[in-house]
């Protein structure tokens, strides 16, 4: 078992100055975020630009892992703008995995309970209320007074929305099933609308 990991240690030995360089950049950047020393958000945001600015300067030096550091480099500027909010926020979290733990629970109690292999259309056209009734819940039990519309023109709005986002999706799926139909029935209408009354 030794000489095994001799013999993987030894022809590996050139890449972990690499690794070294750039897992100290991570743990770097990941220090600079987790913020332990309690510093302000222009202070956090001024320390992880030059740390973002000195990797790409010298990404060289992460040698075969280079393009590793140009994807950290990538995803940091995408995430920027709402990367540092926790920071002005008090008690907000710093990273979204409870968010994400709570859509992974609803996609899977969606599939159990109605038997598919994949996520209900359903929720994809209702999860703005779902979703957020299914949040809710959890925390509280409602009343009927509660629950009643606080504001009906917003209601209405919310329901006319979600009323065309499911007529978009059945539309999709009505020129999925029969293209030429489709096309040759909204083609149609248009004519008429053309023609004079």
């Amino acid at each position: 078992m030794k000489a095994i990991l001799d013999r993987g240690l030894t022809a590996t030995a050139s890449l972990w100055p690499q690794v070294e360089t750039a897992y100290g950049w991570v743990h770097r950047a990941a220090h600079i975020l987790n913020n332990p020393e309690g510093f302000s958000r222009p202070l956090v945001q001024r320390r992880l630009r030059g740390l973002l600015g000195a990797m790409a300067r010298h990404r060289a030096r992460a040698g075969v892992l280079a393009s590793a550091v140009d994807h950290f480099l990538k995803v940091s500027r995408s995430y920027w703008p709402g990367l540092f909010h926790c920071y002005d926020i008090a008690d907000l979290p710093r990273t979204n995995n409870d968010l994400e733990h709570f859509f992974g629970v609803a996609r899977y109690q969606e599939r159990r309970s109605t038997g598919r292999k994949r996520g209900s259309p359903f929720t994809v056209v209702r999860g703005p209320v779902r979703l957020v009734a299914a949040v809710a819940t959890k925390v509280q039990t409602f009343t009927p007074e509660q629950l009643a519309p606080r504001s009906i023109p917003s209601w209405q709005n919310l329901r006319a929305a979600l009323a065309e986002h499911q007529e978009a999706r059945a539309s999709g799926r009505r020129f999925r099933r029969d293209p030429a139909g489709y096309l040759a029935k909204l083609e149609a209408e248009w004519v008429k609308l053309t023609l004079p009354p």
